[in-house]
């Protein structure tokens, strides 16, 4: 399995994401986390190391030595499991399980997306909620026939999103001018109601929907959305 966060991007994840909200994501975890908190594609630590600094206990999965590296240059008081956060099991239970950024999106196919959720639950206590950052796929912006949807085009940045309706998969494509580098990072995109079923045959149930970590009302414009399921 290829890891995609290997080398630079991994250098480069912390400076590229400096500008994504922490303190909002961790103000909306914390709570959930009594118990204990896992996160899935744990990267860099960008959340779950300030989230153990309010105390909770947390631990991650995660595919990319590179990425863990990074977190480890920050503490080594976070456990991390190296594996596919499908299938990888951690010998402990949690309050909380999460997987932010669109990370689910890195498990390309549907099958092991619902595995992810049937992990999510095995990783739970009774009452434990499993938390999913995750963009809304943007088809309403797709031209009939097209497959490419620009979303940044700055004087540093290239970013569009290639779309294939028949698979669900989705490649963003990023150009940087200024380092003259491209990279790609393939996923598949899923959609709401999908996800609920998801979390429906993992023994989860539905328990809130927002469009952001500011519990600001989920509609049919919003462009993401943060949702928790709960396992009984």
């Amino acid at each position: 399995m290829k890891d995609w966060f290997a080398g630079a991007v991994a250098e480069r994840y912390d400076a590229d994401t400096a500008d994504m909200p922490v303190e909002p994501v961790v103000d909306f975890l914390a709570p959930l986390a009594g118990a204990g908190a896992l996160e899935l594609a744990i990267g860099t630590g960008r959340i779950a190391v300030p989230l153990a600094a309010r105390g909770v206990r947390v631990a991650g999965i995660d595919l990319s030595p590179d990425m863990v590296a990074q977190l480890r240059a920050k503490t080594s008081e976070i456990p991390v499991t190296l594996g596919d956060m499908s299938t990888t099991r951690v010998d402990d239970a949690f309050s909380l399980v999460y997987v932010v950024f669109n990370s689910i999106f890195n498990l390309r196919t549907q099958e092991r997306q619902v595995a992810c959720f049937e992990n999510a639950a095995a990783h739970l206590e009774p009452g434990g909620c499993f938390v999913v950052e995750i963009m809304v796929p943007e088809l309403q912006r797709l031209p009939r026939g097209d497959t490419f949807l620009l979303f940044d085009a700055s004087p540093d940045h290239v970013g569009f999103d290639e779309y294939d309706l028949v698979t669900q998969a989705l490649t963003s494509h990023h150009y940087d001018p200024e380092r003259g580098t491209y990279s790609t990072f393939p996923g598949r995109y899923i959609w709401p109601a999908e996800l609920d079923l998801m979390a429906r045959l993992a023994g989860m149930e539905l328990r809130e929907r927002w469009a952001d970590w500011d519990r600001s009302p989920f509609t049919a414009e919003s462009k993401k959305h943060v949702s928790v399921w709960e396992k009984p």
